[in-house]
C-alpha cells in the first residue's frame, strides 16, 4: 500500500472561490479531505512547540476567529481571493505544491484562519456551485458536499469555542420607523456528531420571520402585553426579537426547546441581550413535543406562538399541532376575543434528506378553504401562507425559499 500523502497548506490547495463553478465534486472533496487531514486527523497529535515558517502576505487577516455569520463579507472574500490568486493554485488543487509538516500547518494561525474564511465563502457561493450540477445524481452529490463543508466549519467552531467559550453574532433588523432592533447571539460549542446544530446555515427561516416581525409587529399580533411562546427556540432569535419589539409593554414571553445544552445556551443569550435587567424578560423552559409537560409557565394559553425551521421528521408537525392546540389561546366570542395566532416559518427543501418536510404542515393543518363552514368547535387551520424567495448568501443550498404560515382557530 502507498503512503498517505502529506497534507498541503490551505492557502495553496483550496480552489479559488471566484472559479468555484469550474470545480467538480471530486476536486472539492479532495480539498476538504486535505483540511481534515491537517486539523482533524484520526489520531489527534499532542500539542507541541513548533517553529512556524515566515510568510510574506500583502494583506493580514484582521479577524482570526470563526466567522459570525453564514456568509463572508465582501472584504473577507476579497482577502481569500487575493491569497488564492497570488498562490497561483493549479486546477488539480495543489499539484506541484511542496508538502509541509502537518504539525507546522496545524499550528499556523494564518493558514487556519484562511481555511475558515474559505469554508465560509464556499457556503456563500454554494448556490452557484449547486446550480452548476448536470443532473439529479450530481445534484445530490453536490448537496452532500455542501453538508460536508457545513460540518467541517462546525468542527472548527467547536475547536475554537473550547478556547474562547462562545461565538458572537450580531443581527440588525429595521423597523417601520427606520430604527433598528439589534440582537446579539452566542453559540455554545458545537457537536461534531450532530452537524445540524451548526447554526450558520439554519438561521434563514428565523431571519426572514424576525425581519417581518420588526417591520410590522401588529400584523404578527405583537401587541401590548401579549403572551408569547416560541417552540424549538434554539438560540432564541424570535423570542428576543419579540421582547425587544414589545419593550416595557411586553407580557410573559417563554422560549422552549428540548436539549439541555440548547436550553443553557438559550438562557445565556437572553442574559446577553438584556444585561441591565435583574429579572430576565424571557423564561426558558424545556418542552418535549412528543411528551409535553404543561406545568407553569405553560399552564396558561398564549396569544402568539412562534416557530421557525422546526420540522425535520414526518411526525414533528403532528406533535407540534397537539402542543399548539393546548397552548394557543382559544377564541371567546362572548368576550370579543378572536383567539391566538401561530406563526410558523419553514424552508422549502426540494432535494436532500429533508425534501418535502414542509408538506407535512399542510397535511396536519388544513387550509381554511378546506374546512366545513359548519363546525361544533373551533379547529386549527392555515389562515394564510406567504412565500418568500431566497436571499443571496443566506440559507442552505437545498432551500428553495421559505413559507410563513399563519395558523389560527377557525
Amino acid at each position: 500500500m502507498g503512503q498517505h500523502p502529506a497534507p498541503l497548506p490551505p492557502t495553496s490547495s483550496l480552489p479559488p472561490l471566484k472559479r468555484l463553478v469550474e470545480y467538480r465534486v471530486l476536486q472539492i472533496r479532495k480539498a476538504l479531505q486535505n483540511l481534515r487531514d491537517i486539523y482533524f486527523p484520526a489520531t489527534r497529535p499532542a500539542p507541541a512547540k513548533l517553529r512556524v515558517p515566515k510568510r510574506q502576505l500583502k494583506t493580514r487577516i484582521h479577524d482570526k476567529s470563526v466567522p459570525d455569520s453564514g456568509y463572508a463579507s465582501a472584504e473577507e472574500e476579497d482577502y481569500v481571493e487575493q491569497v488564492v490568486e497570488e498562490g497561483d493554485i493549479a486546477p488539480e488543487l495543489g499539484e506541484g505544491v511542496d508538502e509541509v509538516d502537518p504539525d507546522i500547518l496545524r499550528s499556523d494561525q494564518l493558514e487556519r484562519a484562511f481555511a475558515i474564511k474559505w469554508l465560509t465563502g464556499f457556503i456563500a457561493r454554494s448556490d452557484d456551485w449547486f446550480s452548476a450540477s448536470a443532473d439529479e445524481v450530481e445534484e445530490n452529490e453536490r448537496l452532500g458536499v455542501v453538508d460536508d463543508v457545513t460540518a467541517l466549519l462546525a468542527k472548527f467552531a467547536g475547536d475554537d469555542l473550547e478556547e474562547t467559550g462562545a461565538l458572537t453574532r450580531t443581527f440588525s433588523f429595521f423597523t417601520s420607523k427606520s430604527s433598528k432592533v439589534e440582537i446579539e447571539l452566542n453559540d455554545a460549542a458545537l457537536s461534531n456528531e450532530d452537524h445540524t446544530s451548526v447554526g450558520l446555515q439554519s438561521w434563514a427561516s428565523s431571519i426572514v420571520l424576525a425581519g417581518r416581525m420588526c417591520l410590522n409587529p401588529e400584523e404578527y399580533s405583537l401587541s401590548s402585553h401579549a403572551r408569547v411562546l416560541e417552540l424549538g427556540a434554539g438560540t432564541g432569535l424570535l423570542s428576543i426579537v419579540a421582547a425587544k419589539i414589545l419593550g416595557s409593554h411586553r407580557g410573559p414571553i417563554v422560549a422552549t426547546d428540548y436539549h439541555p445544552d440548547v436550553l443553557n445556551n438559550l438562557g445565556r443569550n437572553v442574559a446577553t441581550n438584556f444585561p441591565t435587567l435583574t429579572t430576565p424578560p424571557i423564561g426558558v423552559q424545556k418542552l418535549d413535543w412528543e411528551r409535553p409537560d404543561y406545568s407553569p409557565p405553560l399552564d396558561e394559553p398564549f396569544d402568539v406562538v412562534l416557530a421557525a425551521d422546526v420540522i425535520y421528521h414526518p411526525e414533528h408537525a403532528s406533535w407540534i399541532k397537539r402542543c399548539v392546540e393546548r397552548l394557543l389561546a382559544r377564541p371567546d366570542p362572548e368576550n370579543g376575543r378572536r383567539g391566538g395566532v401561530f406563526w410558523l416559518a419553514i424552508p422549502m427543501r426540494t432535494v436532500g434528506r429533508h425534501e418535502g418536510m414542509a408538506d407535512t404542515v399542510g397535511a396536519v393543518f388544513p387550509s381554511v378553504t378546506c374546512l366545513s363552514p359548519v363546525r361544533s368547535t373551533a379547529e386549527l387551520g392555515i389562515l394564510s401562507e406567504e412565500r418568500v424567495g431566497r436571499q443571496k448568501g443566506v440559507g442552505r443550498a437545498d432551500e428553495g425559499g421559505y413559507t410563513i404560515f399563519k395558523i389560527g382557530w377557525i
